[in-house]
């Protein structure tokens, strides 16, 4: 540590001059400023008015003694951090434990060794020296994470419009030519080109939200009467074309008339990402069920897959942002790792749950549930 010992100050309380005027040649000879302060009150008015960064404080002395000044520093805003090393001739163990009750951070007894008493004032200002810089370190981390946030919010929301809208080119080419009708590199090359475009929209879209939710801007509104099996087969209705370019099929299976209260974009969106990695995970020619069940007071939603599966090690890992990891699709398609935490928060901020079953192999069954309005 690179301590600057004139960038601090240290008051010295004691109400014997000789004292005073010993301790003051000590530590400035070390670089250190001083104040002093020959009883309690006075004591607690310099504390007051200028801060110092450590206090040495004399434990008998006239109108205030220290223990009384260590007692009122505690109460006074701003100051409760300033640690005291106390300095009194009372050394029965007591007192010394006194002291540290009182808040002392270090206590020596008189007479005193030069030596020993530096080196303790070194010792409690290389902690105040290590305290300050990692709460400067800590806000400076603050403002970077501020401004990454704030950065990748802009850069979602300007490139989402765009992308939307090459999206919705893509679809109508892909949707407008026949197979037959092109070169087959060529409509290949279209396909892929559609499948990125799509992938890119809803990563964009993903990092939007998640950026809005973890910064505190994104709010939960809840929308009565909703019909979540409109809700649910609008979303299906539309991966359907995203899932024909692996020539997979979705099925929408059960149904429900209940009505709920939730927000529509954040439960459109948990579906859209479940039924999405159902999509990346599956191979081509299956087909994924999207299953709707009816309980008492809720509704369970079901995206099935019959695709990779996730393996048991990597299970335990989906739902934590510290230890999310990705992993490439069966068509080689790459993703953020978001889409699961955005489900995960989306379905909690609508008072429902997430979990998922899943072996390698064999596939994976994502479900959540959203509470619904009694019959």
């Amino acid at each position: 540590m690179n301590i600057n010992n004139s960038d601090y100050t240290i008051l010295i309380v004691d109400d014997v001059d000789a004292n005073v005027l010993l301790l003051k040649l000590l530590i400035s000879k070390v670089g250190y400023k001083t104040l002093t302060a020959y009883n309690g009150k006075e004591a607690l008015s310099i504390i007051e008015q200028s801060k110092p960064d450590l206090i040495l404080l004399d434990i008998m002395m006239p109108i205030m003694d220290g223990h009384e000044v260590a007692k009122r520093l505690k109460e006074m805003p701003g100051c409760s951090d300033i640690p005291i090393i106390f300095l009194s001739a009372l050394n029965s163990t007591d007192d010394i434990i006194k002291g540290f009750q009182m808040g002392a951070a270090d206590y020596v007894s008189k007479p005193f060794n030069k030596d020993e008493l530096l080196t303790r004032i070194n010792h409690q200002i290389s902690l105040i020296y290590a305290t300050r810089t990692i709460s400067q370190q800590t806000e400076e981390l603050k403002r970077t994470i501020i401004g990454r946030d704030k950065l990748y919010s802009v850069i979602a929301h300007d490139l989402r419009s765009p992308i939307a809208s090459i999206r919705m080119v893509m679809e109508v080419l892909v949707n407008g030519i026949s197979k037959e009708s092109i070169d087959p590199d060529m409509y290949e090359l279209l396909i892929m080109a559609n499948r990125l475009t799509d992938d890119s929209f809803t990563l964009l879209d993903n990092l939007l939200k998640w950026t809005k939710s973890q910064t505190g801007r994104m709010s939960t509104v809840l929308q009565d009467d909703v019909e979540l099996m409109t809700l649910i087969a609008g979303v299906v209705d539309v991966l359907r074309g995203v899932a024909r370019l692996k020539n997979i099929t979705i099925n929408l299976k059960g149904e429900t008339t209940r009505l709920c209260k939730v927000d529509i974009d954040m439960v459109k969106t948990a579906i859209r990402n479940l039924i999405s990695n159902a999509i990346k995970f599956s191979y081509d020619g299956s087909s994924i069920d999207v299953i709707i069940e009816e309980e008492s007071e809720r509704v369970v939603i079901h995206v099935k897959d019959t695709g990779a599966g996730i393996s048991k090690d990597k299970q335990s890992l989906l739902f934590n942002m510290e230890t999310h990891f990705t992993s490439f699709g069966t068509g080689s398609e790459e993703g953020s790792g978001l889409g699961l935490l955005l489900c995960n928060e989306f379905v909690k901020r609508n008072g429902g749950k997430l979990w998922f079953v899943s072996e390698e192999g064999k596939g994976s069954t994502f479900s959540f549930d959203i509470p619904v309005k009694k019959k």
